[in-house]
């Protein structure tokens, strides 16, 4: 198939500001794009100007950089507005087998789901309101454009709680969710353990390093057996300084993002407590390496770790999982590695793919 991905968004941008990259090959939305070529698809991928990388460089597919329009009013790293996009789709939807669009809360899904609504897939990641503003573009947005221009076009959530949430707004969702893949030939998996947790994250006020720490300590204050057990932390950002200055007594290593897969692989468990998160690449990353995840249930993700035995994940965990992670080791980490093909780019890719043509051959039938 001829299949067009919008997502204007490649990155999550911190404080409204959108990073400069070298490179646009590690984002999430790319190597899922790479798995849907490695089917045998022919894949374009549309993002906004604002988000192409400092480099020039080549991609293993189509790739378009669509200039984002009223800046002010429809921030790029929030709701970019690209009005070439229509254009785009109107010159080029008979072109176009499947189009897969990135959000219901967007202008692009907007534009395709008016323009080729039967081509249309919406990926749906969000699972509650936008806050901005006090929820009510957000809220206007769902009970009135989604349902009127977007309840003819097929909706696959990222998460069980995304499908419940769009559920409530569109009826043409699929009960089938499918998350980001991982391109599993970057990450190795181990079976055997060293006495390490492991955090990778952004070292930023969110992210909730600190909390991460207090656990941690309480762990291996309580229980003489674990004294030896150290915490590795591996990211940068502006908390650095302060946590390194805080933790000076405490059996912590601070790592480089080099042979990152190497030391999540030999961990007991990646530990999560973040206040505020949509997407947490380091929990099927650290899936697909072997390793466990303990997190609060702030991921969308929680309940597909906790009923599929991936790791623990709990409103409030403290030491008592820890304890929990380290006891059953192999258990939980034996599950990982069971789950690791399902979780490849191509195993959500064609998920993705499948979910689109069952659902052409019933309309067909009907």
């Amino acid at each position: 198939m001829n299949i067009l991905i919008l997502n204007p968004i490649l990155y999550t941008a911190d404080n409204n500001k959108i990073p400069k990259v070298n490179s646009i090959k590690d984002c999430m939305i790319y190597n899922m794009a790479l798995g849907l070529k490695n089917l045998g698809h022919d894949i374009t991928l549309l993002a906004a100007k604002e988000y192409q990388p400092v480099r020039e460089e080549a991609y293993d597919f189509n790739v378009l950089f669509l200039k984002s329009h009223f800046p002010k009013v429809f921030l790029p790293e929030v709701l970019p507005l690209q009005l070439g996009l229509w254009k785009y789709l109107r010159k080029n939807k008979e072109h176009f087998d499947l189009i897969i669009s990135s959000e219901t809360f967007s202008f692009s899904s907007f534009f395709a789901s008016v323009i080729a609504p039967g081509k249309t897939l919406i990926w749906h990641e969000l699972t509650g309101h936008n806050n901005k503003f006090h929820q009510i573009p957000s809220k206007l947005w769902y009970n009135v454009i989604a349902r009127m221009f977007m309840s003819k076009t097929l909706v696959v959530g990222r998460s069980g709680t995304a499908k419940e949430f769009i559920s409530k707004y569109l009826k043409n969702v699929s009960g089938i969710w499918v998350d980001h893949g991982v391109n599993i030939e970057k990450f190795k998996y181990s079976m055997v353990k060293k006495s390490n947790f492991i955090v990778v994250s952004q070292l930023i006020a969110r992210k909730n390093i600190s909390s991460i720490i207090i656990k941690y300590a309480k762990f291996i204050q309580r229980w003489e057996q674990y004294k030896n057990i150290k915490l590795l932390i591996a990211g940068r950002g502006e908390e650095e300084a302060a946590l390194k200055k805080r933790v000076a007594d405490l059996n912590l290593g601070f790592l480089p993002h080099s042979e990152l897969n190497k030391y999540v692989s030999e961990s007991y468990a990646s530990l999560i407590d973040t206040k505020r998160d949509l997407n947490i690449v380091s929990i099927p990353e650290s899936i697909v390496s072997g390793t466990p995840v303990v997190t609060n249930m702030v991921s969308p993700l929680a309940s597909f770790i906790n009923s599929n035995k991936l790791g623990i994940a709990q409103k409030e965990w403290d030491e008592y999982a820890l304890d929990e992670i380290v006891k059953n080791n192999a258990l939980y980490v034996n599950n990982c590695v069971m789950f690791r093909n399902e979780m490849s780019n191509e195993s959500a890719s064609k998920k993705m793919v499948n979910i689109f043509e069952s659902k052409q051959k019933f309309s067909k039938i009907n």
